[in-house]
């Protein structure tokens, strides 16, 4: 008849169509094969979907974010520090040095509660974007006879650090009072009596979180603890974030009964020369028992029972080494040595311009008068940086035993395969104010540009200072002392602290990323290790339930969806079964049909002759 005839019957049991095949699409009536396809995707759909949204690529989102993170975490924060949020912490290092004494202010936002991470600690920078330091002279050593206006030379710098942390930010600020090389040349006495004064003056003039053992003298081994944290921290070493484009090396961990090793990001050792003295810092990776007096073992984490942010450190500090102190020493030498050589043969060199010395660490034809008034002696430089390097070997009054340094120090052995160093102050001053080429260090090239340097003319130098061919901050007395302390740092780096020629793994600088770092950045990260337990006891505490809750509802909603899919998917292929039985259903019965059909018109049919 070609027309539809459809019933629909509905009960709480059972669906009833009544369908006419031969309108009923081709696609609505597919076959088991066809069945089986559709419930496969389906179940292919639902397992990528699971995969993707609840399972590794969840993760690997994570990972991908937290990797950017870490890389910009790396570029300083050059904006102003905003005041008015309340989840910044602060914290003040007053530097009290040699020569005068500096306040730093840090900040750092609430931690995140991973006890893995340690606080982000920044440099304060004011509304023009400077950092808020403040530095005032003499050195707090100046006052030794007077301890008791101790306080009173420490309060402008307090002063100054208060006017820029929010009021009801002080009483939770750390404050630090730090004394180095003025104050550890004092008799202990007149320490004592300059540190008691700002004991007790301090909190009755100031708010901020101060006690007793927040003000002392350190060691030139603390200080140098505190260069190596700063700068490593500031370069992401402490970061233990999988990095691909990192360094890393393998460590035993400090205090570890079955000598525990662990892989991490390589840390980068330190090499410093001022004018008195130089030192050098860098990690141990393993034990040494020999140097075990000569290490630095702390712990950077908040929890003691963790060994990722162990450390173990060399730490030394060489007096007399620095650059200006070593021309000094060999001043020294130069003069006595002329003395006895005048007596001793009679003659008068050195006395005169006429007859001077000749030192071959000056550059050519430069003239020079060095000694006391009373013993003056007239030096004519030849500018012969080979020969210079000879005489300085005797003052780094090496020892021959394997694994020293320095007056003989010993010196832990370091893999020169991998390793990283930066070289600041005098290292830096020596390959860039003159010489122009500060940064990646390499022998070779830093040896023939100082030796065309000495061999240089004096009067020729001089020309091109007038022209401004050095760096702004070169002064004359660079100039006049450039052939000598390039010599100096030379000898120190590769026989002193013996690194090969072939070494490229330094870089000379005076910044980190565009900024300068101070031992007090590692000062207050050691020293506010541990306030992260306040805020991972407070995060659990708070958000233990919640973040739970907020996990269960996460894969909830997602199995919820899938369960959802799933069904929706199956109640498809039972409608599409459904489909198929009706289908074979009637395709009998409009069989089973026809056949009575023609069973009765046959027999309806006219009686037929028959011939027998």
């Amino acid at each position: 008849m070609g027309l539809l005839c459809l019933k629909i019957r509905l009960n709480f049991t059972s669906w009833h169509f009544s369908l006419s095949p031969v309108v009923l699409p081709r696609f609505l009536l597919p076959s088991f094969r066809q069945l089986l396809l559709l419930g496969l995707l389906a179940g292919v759909m639902g397992l990528l979907y699971l995969l993707l949204v609840t399972g590794k690529g969840q993760y690997s989102w994570l990972r991908e974010d937290r990797h950017i993170h870490t890389r910009l975490g790396r570029v300083p924060d050059m904006e102003a520090t905003d005041t008015n949020n309340p989840n910044l912490n602060y914290g003040l290092v007053v530097d009290c040095g040699s020569s005068g004494s500096r306040v730093f202010v840090y900040t750092w936002p609430r931690h995140n509660g991973n006890p893995h991470e340690l606080l982000d600690i920044k440099q304060m920078r004011d509304k023009h974007r400077k950092p808020v330091v403040m530095k005032i002279k003499p050195g707090i050593s100046e006052y030794a006879s007077t301890p008791d206006k101790a306080s009173d030379y420490i309060s402008p710098l307090l002063s100054f650090a208060a006017q820029h942390i929010p009021k009801n930010k002080h009483q939770e600020t750390p404050l630090y009072i730090l004394c180095t090389a003025g104050m550890r040349v004092l008799p202990e006495s007149q320490q004592e009596a300059l540190l008691e004064d700002l004991r007790t003056d301090i909190p009755v003039n100031f708010n901020f979180l101060f006690s007793d053992s927040h003000v002392e003298v350190i060691s030139g081994k603390q200080e140098g603890v505190y260069a190596w944290i700063g700068i490593n921290f500031v370069l992401g070493r402490f970061n233990h974030v999988e990095d691909e484009h990192e360094a890393v090396v393998e460590v035993q961990v400090p205090g570890s009964d079955q000598q525990e090793t662990l892989v991490r990001k390589r840390t980068a050792g330190v090499l410093d020369m001022g004018g008195v003295s130089t030192q050098i810092a860098y990690e141990v990776p393993k034990t040494e028992e020999i140097a075990k007096n000569l290490l630095a073992e702390f712990n950077l984490g908040c929890d003691a029972h963790r060994t990722e942010h162990v450390y173990r450190v060399y730490v030394s500090t060489f007096l007399g080494f620095g650059g200006n102190a070593a021309r000094q020493r060999y001043e020294e030498n130069l003069i006595s040595t002329t003395q006895i050589q005048n007596k001793l043969l009679g003659q008068h060199q050195g006395e005169s311009a006429d007859s001077p010395i000749l030192d071959p660490c000056l550059p050519a034809d430069l003239q020079d008068e060095v000694g006391p008034q009373d013993q003056r002696v007239h030096l004519r430089g030849t500018g012969d940086f080979d020969r210079c390097r000879l005489l300085l070997q005797p003052f780094l009054n090496r020892t021959n035993d394997t694994n020293t340094s320095l007056n003989g120090v010993y010196q832990p052995p370091i893999d020169f395969t991998n390793s990283q160093f930066y070289g600041f102050s005098e290292f830096y001053y020596c390959t860039e104010d003159v010489l122009r080429m500060g940064g990646d260090y390499n022998s070779t090239k830093y040896s023939n540009a100082a030796k065309s340097y000495c061999a240089t003319q004096w009067k020729t130098l001089k020309e091109r200072f007038d022209r401004g061919l050095y760096a702004s901050h070169a002064d004359q007395h660079r100039l006049k002392y450039q052939c000598f302390k390039s010599a100096w740092m030379y000898e120190v780096l590769h026989s002193g602290f013996a690194f090969p020629a072939a070494y490229e793994n330094l870089r000379t600088a005076l910044l980190v990323y565009d900024k300068e770092v101070q031992w007090t950045l590692g000062a207050i990260l050691y020293r506010t290790r541990f306030l992260p337990l306040r805020d991972i006891q407070q995060e659990s505490l708070k958000g233990s339930h919640s973040h739970w809750q907020h996990s269960f509802s996460f894969m909830n909603n997602h199995y919820l969806f899938l369960a959802c899919f799933l069904v929706v998917a199956l109640s498809i292929l039972l409608y599409l079964l459904r489909l198929r039985r009706i289908h074979n259903r009637s395709t009998l019965l409009r069989g089973a049909s026809a056949s009575v059909q023609w069973l009765e018109e046959g027999l309806a049919s006219p009686d037929l002759p028959v011939t027998l």
